[in-house]
């Protein structure tokens, strides 16, 4: 339905048309976008299914490990074995833009880079199950970064979809059908206003010409002479 604001006038006509062509090129555009973005959503997903099960094997070997490493120690050579850890990890952030979504990336670093740092204990009292549980709870770690970047990827690609899907819709549903309706409007006006013009020509020529010629009176002159 055509806005009742607008004026019908021939200016307004061009800029309503411009309008459309805008509209329907953004329409495009985000349509282009939000597709673009549900593909790589979707990868992201299988993505974040396939990490998240390999985490959790890892971390349920890990604890299965530190169990048996528990069962072969008493708790105060364990206590005191991981009281103080000898190595520190430090975590870096950045952000990658796509498809104007800020992703984030998280990369790390160890304070030494000697792998055996893991260790903040002597091999003296320890038994090796303690050494296989830290080493596999330390493998984790890349991966558990990973998911993690990942996770939070999906829930901004989710919320940026949304968003451009609502545009999308905006746009497809009330912005063009308005302006199509605009325009279809102002045609109309316009088409009736030259109409009613060009009738009133023609009556304004009749008019001159028959003060002109007095074509009227001539006629009935010559119908009394009958």
């Amino acid at each position: 339905m055509a806005s009742t604001h607008v004026n019908p006038t021939r200016m307004e006509l061009t800029r309503q048309k411009k309008k459309l062509a805008t509209a329907t090129r953004g329409h495009k555009l985000l349509k282009d976008k939000r597709d673009e973005l549900m593909r790589q959503f979707l990868d992201l997903v299988r993505k974040n299914k396939a990490l998240r099960e390999k985490v959790e094997a890892k971390i349920a070997a890990a604890n299965q490990n530190f169990v048996v490493a528990r069962a072969g120690m008493t708790d105060e050579v364990l206590n005191v074995a991981l009281m103080t850890p000898k190595q520190e990890v430090y975590l870096e952030t950045s952000v990658k833009n796509v498809m104007s979504v800020d992703i984030p990336q998280f990369t790390y670093k160890t304070r030494t880079a000697d792998a055996n740092d893991i260790y903040s204990y002597g091999f003296a009292f320890t038994s090796s199950d303690l050494d296989d549980a830290v080493k596999s709870l330390a493998d984790t770690l890349p991966d558990l970064l990973e998911l993690a970047e990942c996770e939070k990827s999906c829930q901004l690609m989710a919320a940026e979809i949304e968003k451009t899907r609502r545009r999308v819709n905006a746009l497809e549903h009330v912005m063009i059908p308005q302006t199509q309706a605009n325009i279809k409007y102002i045609t109309m006006k316009l088409d009736e206003n030259e109409r009613s013009t060009q009738i009133r020509l023609m009556k304004v020529k009749d008019m001159m010409l028959e003060d002109a010629h007095h074509y009227k009176e001539r006629a009935e002159e010559r119908a009394k002479s009958c």
